[in-house]
């Protein structure tokens, strides 16, 4: 289901709740500042937020964890039980508050924005242009119902500023790799997506590296709980990892990943970098990476997400022998990047979130021709 209905021409409405009055005021500031968005009010704890969703419902709820009275992962556990909103965590960057807001993108939230740090004019900056992105994307998100279950920017640069156009692989160190590596690309709604997929493959599945737009540190807490719960081994990468069978690399939050290669091994470099399509880590430069270093190794997925990112990556991949495939539009949180990419003719396949785990294990020493056969 999706938030409540609204005409094409109206704005999306935020509520922003926080106990911190400076912080719910800048948020409203940098929110309202936006022409495509309008600041439906502000609440001070969960209380106040609950009497006003009773008069007038928002299209999304920006919400705090730590509050006084009841805390945000309890109103947004209600909330999800009662009348599901889009709801995006606002949280600071502390390892116990990353911790927290895994079980809040469990709970039902589908992205995460770092709170504003008033007065520090190089955060905001930074950080507009993010918040006011991911407000759009979770207007448009579709909320499912969710049933009890285990725990399953700046100027806009293209990959070019990190990493150049042009083939770095070698024939014969493609000939002497025997898996397939796996590059996933997701945003909005992606945590729920990832988790899903890395659930139901088993501890031998290929190598696996992700990029998921999330703020930094709360990639870190992220890995660790996928690889609580998960089979495969799931960590935060950190430059000279190797991508082998059986592990699974997750960009840190505020840098690029890409991936290298020396003969049959392959690595992943972390760098720092401008945002790309407006983020950093970015899908386009992990995927050009895999394009150039891996070509018919790769197996490239995007899954839900707002925008562009990651859509020419794709294409480059498949330009470079790489079998492809976008999320389709009924399992997506948001149907934006997959779109971009299926319309660019990106994507070799289409497919239903349900579908991925099983491709990822057919691609298992195989060829992407025996892949596209099955």
């Amino acid at each position: 289901m999706r938030a409540p209905s609204r005409s094409s021409g109206e704005k999306p409405r935020v509520l922003i709740v926080d106990d911190s009055a400076s912080v719910r005021q800048a948020l409203a500031d940098i929110i309202s500042s936006d022409p495509e968005l309008e600041v439906m009010g502000t609440a001070s704890d969960p209380y106040v937020a609950a009497e006003r969703i009773r008069r007038e419902v928002p299209d999304v709820i920006f919400l705090d964890i730590e509050m006084p009275r009841m805390d945000g992962l309890t109103f947004l556990r209600k909330i999800m039980a009662q009348r599901p909103l889009p709801v995006v965590i606002c949280s600071s960057l502390t390892e116990e508050g990353s911790s927290t807001l895994m079980e809040a993108m469990e709970a039902g939230a589908v992205d995460v924005v770092t709170k504003p740090r008033v007065g520090s004019v190089e955060f905001l900056q930074h950080s507009r242009m993010r918040i006011c992105d991911t407000a759009k994307a979770a207007a448009q998100a579709k909320l499912k119902p969710r049933a009890a279950q285990p725990l399953r920017v700046e100027g806009k640069f293209t990959a070019d500023a990190i990493i150049p156009r042009g083939w770095a692989r070698r024939r014969a160190d493609l000939e002497s790799a025997s898996d397939m590596i796996v590059c996933i690309g997701a945003s909005t709604g992606g945590t729920e997506a990832l988790r899903d997929i890395l659930l139901a493959l088993p501890a031998e599945c290929p190598p696996v590296v992700i990029v998921q737009h999330m703020p930094e540190k709360f990639t870190a807490a992220f890995a660790r709980r996928l690889d609580g719960i998960c089979a495969v081994s799931v960590k935060e990468a950190k430059s000279g990892d190797a991508v082998v069978p059986g592990r699974v690399l997750i960009a840190p939050g505020n840098r690029h990943m890409l991936l290298q290669r020396a003969g049959s091994r392959v690595s992943v470099t972390i760098k720092d970098g401008p945002p790309v399509c407006r983020h950093r880590p970015s899908v386009d430069v992990l995927f050009r990476s895999a394009a150039q270093h891996l070509g018919p190794q790769a197996l490239g997925m995007l899954l839900t997400g707002m925008g562009d990112d990651g859509a020419q990556g794709l294409l480059e991949m498949r330009e470079a022998g790489a079998f492809t495939i976008a999320q389709d539009e009924e399992s997506s949180i948001v149907f934006g990047m997959p779109r971009e990419a299926i319309q660019r003719g990106a994507a070799v396949k289409v497919l239903p979130l349900s579908r991925m785990a099983h491709v990822i294990m057919q691609a298992r020493n195989h060829t992407v021709d025996m892949v596209k056969a099955s």
